[in-house]
């Protein structure tokens, strides 16, 4: 029983007594994070499947982290395989979206490691980001009050994965 002397060692070195109590584990306040299974179900809202997203989307689903800044992945409803989440306030990613409205060809996209994007604000509470430059849209949605972070963690999956195109004004 290696192991229990070293307990009663430490316990005794901190302050404790010299024989483990035998009452079970020890009780630890304070918040742990949240399980994927212990947050809600998200229904999330899709464009209809394409022939691109069908073509595009499966690889880069299959990269997608379990965990994206800090934040668990959770279970999304959907008409698609082509949406994800992590978080609460949910991250809520979708592949194969529309041609963001608002942009405009070489005006308005900011370059993540080589991936361009166009950023919405226009909602107060959301930040809408839309990749310009893939065969087809990946749109990340975050709560307004997060940074850019979650967006440059998948910057990198999504050059792998989904090949640069030129972006074009009705694409």
């Amino acid at each position: 029983m290696p192991v229990v002397v070293v307990v009663a060692v430490l316990a005794n070195v901190l302050g404790g007594t010299e024989e483990p109590s035998g009452d079970g584990p020890a009780v630890v306040e304070g918040s742990t994070a949240p399980r994927p299974e212990d947050l809600p179900v998200l229904p999330v809202e899709v464009p209809p499947v394409t022939p691109e997203a069908d073509a595009s989307c499966p690889a880069f689903m299959t990269e997608l982290p379990l965990e994206l800044a800090g934040e668990p992945s959770r279970r999304v409803q959907s008409d698609t395989p082509y949406a994800y989440a992590w978080g609460d306030p949910p991250i809520v990613l979708v592949c194969g979206v529309d041609r963001p409205a608002g942009w405009v060809v070489g005006v308005s996209a900011i370059q993540i490691n080589g991936v361009q994007w166009y950023v919405d604000t226009s909602d107060p509470d959301t930040t809408v980001w839309t990749t310009v430059d893939r065969p087809v849209h990946v749109e990340v949605t975050l709560p307004a009050d997060v940074d850019s972070a979650p967006v440059t963690a998948l910057t990198g999956r999504i050059a792998a994965t989904l090949p640069a195109v030129e972006p074009t004004p009705g694409g």
